[in-house]
Parts: structure tokens; C-alpha cells; sequence
């Protein structure tokens, strides 16, 4: 299939959450996504706030996990600085998650600009366990939050418990989607779900990532692309 639509996969650029605690991003949320584009045959952006080299949770790469997920982590090495694009060249936007996304994605400028953007023209906007973070500080061209009474789902309040980070991460996910309004939908910890709303898809945690980028690919598919 020829290229007919851009994606941007935008990832965290923040690695360490004190002495003690470095994250970053989780890599199976950045490389299933990443695969079923590529595949699909989707141009591909990799961009961070800072640009340049994005860390990688280490403990996301602890298991055995596929060759051609450890393939993806060289794409990493080099992304695009966020606020250099063009955001409309873009068909949809993919935020993997990864602690990383609740420090720097969550307040950044450019990624909130952006999404408002994309909600604006009702273009694919699609996050991952951790990724919608980078909702929360996104708004609508009237001040409401981005998220406000749509229906999504993200890392859980319970699972962040089981993690044993929910002290030293600086809000609850679940609580800050529906402290703005949004229909948290979950399942219960580390199952598949993924919600839909419109042209908002949220999955739920990493178990999600597969089912979550065939959703991905199968809408801008049945967008014409």
C-alpha cells in the first residue's frame, strides 16, 4: 500500500522521577503501535517535547520480549522536536504511555496546542495506559477540557496502587480524567479494554496496546486512508 496518511507518535522526553525512580516510556506501547502503522503502510513521525533522544523505562525491557520490539527503540534514538512540526500534515496523533507522559506530556504547551487542533478537525487522537496524560491540560476553543464528558478509559488508580508509584507520581490518572469531566471507563487491573468515543480512542494499559493499535489502524483505514 502507498503512504497516504501521516501519523505522529509523540513520546516522553522525562526520565527520572527522583534518586531512586527513573521511568520514561514503556516500550511495548510505543512499538505495537509503531509495528501495526508501519505495516499498515502509514508514514511514521516520532516526536518528544526536547526532541532528540527518548528514554525507555528500563523496566519495560526487563521481560523477553519480541525481536522487533527492541528493533523499534532505534527510532527513539533521534525524535523530532514536538514543537518544530507542522501538526497538519498529520492524520492522527498516538501517545504511548510509560510514567513519563505524567510529568512532561500532561503540562506541555505545544502537545495541548496540538490536541486542541485535532479536536478542532476531528482527527484521530489516540492514547495508551499512561498516554492520556497528555489530555489533561488539552481544552476546547471554549476553555472546556478536552476530555470533558467523553468516554475513556487510562492506567487505573488501582493498577498505579499496584505499581507502589502512586506516592511519588504527581496525580492519580483516573482521578484527573474525572475531576475534568471525562466517563472513566475501566476493567479490572491489567485486562484488555479500550474505549472508542468519536475520534478519541484510549486503551486502558500495556495488555492493551494490540488491541488498541488494530482499532488505530482500522479507523484511519475506514477514514479513506
Amino acid at each position: 500500500m502507498t503512504v497516504q496518511k501521516q501519523v505522529l507518535l509523540v513520546v516522553t522526553s522525562f526520565k527520572r522521577i527522583d534518586e531512586e525512580h527513573s521511568t520514561g516510556l514503556w516500550l511495548e506501547e510505543f512499538a505495537v503501535p509503531y509495528l501495526a502503522l508501519s505495516a499498515a503502510g502509514y508514514g511514521i513521525t516520532v516526536a518528544s517535547p526536547q526532541g532528540g533522544m527518548a528514554p525507555v523505562d528500563a523496566e519495560s525491557t526487563k521481560e523477553t520480549m519480541p525481536v522487533e520490539w527492541q528493533a523499534t527503540s532505534g527510532v527513539l534514538k533521534n525524535t523530532r522536536r514536538l514543537g518544530d512540526l507542522d501538526y497538519q500534515e498529520y492524520a492522527a496523533v498516538i501517545l504511548p504511555g510509560g510514567h513519563g507522559p505524567l510529568f512532561d506530556l500532561a503540562k506541555d504547551k505545544q502537545m495541548a496546542q496540538l490536541l486542541r487542533l485535532f479536536a478542532r478537525e476531528r482527527k484521530l487522537i489516540g492514547a495508551v495506559c499512561h498516554g492520556p496524560a497528555a489530555l489533561v491540560s488539552a481544552t476546547l476553543a471554549d476553555g472546556r477540557p478536552l476530555v470533558a464528558g467523553r468516554q475513556v478509559t487510562a492506567f487505573s488508580n488501582e493498577e498505579e496502587q499496584m505499581t507502589h508509584l502512586s506516592s511519588v507520581v504527581p496525580f492519580l490518572l483516573e482521578s484527573k480524567l474525572k475531576e475534568l469531566g471525562a466517563r472513566f471507563v475501566k476493567k479490572q487491573p491489567w485486562m484488555t479494554h479500550v474505549v472508542i468515543d468519536g475520534n478519541l480512542v484510549t486503551g486502558q494499559n500495556r495488555q492493551s496496546s494490540g488491541q488498541f493499535s488494530e482499532v488505530i489502524v482500522n479507523m484511519l483505514a475506514g477514514q479513506g486512508g
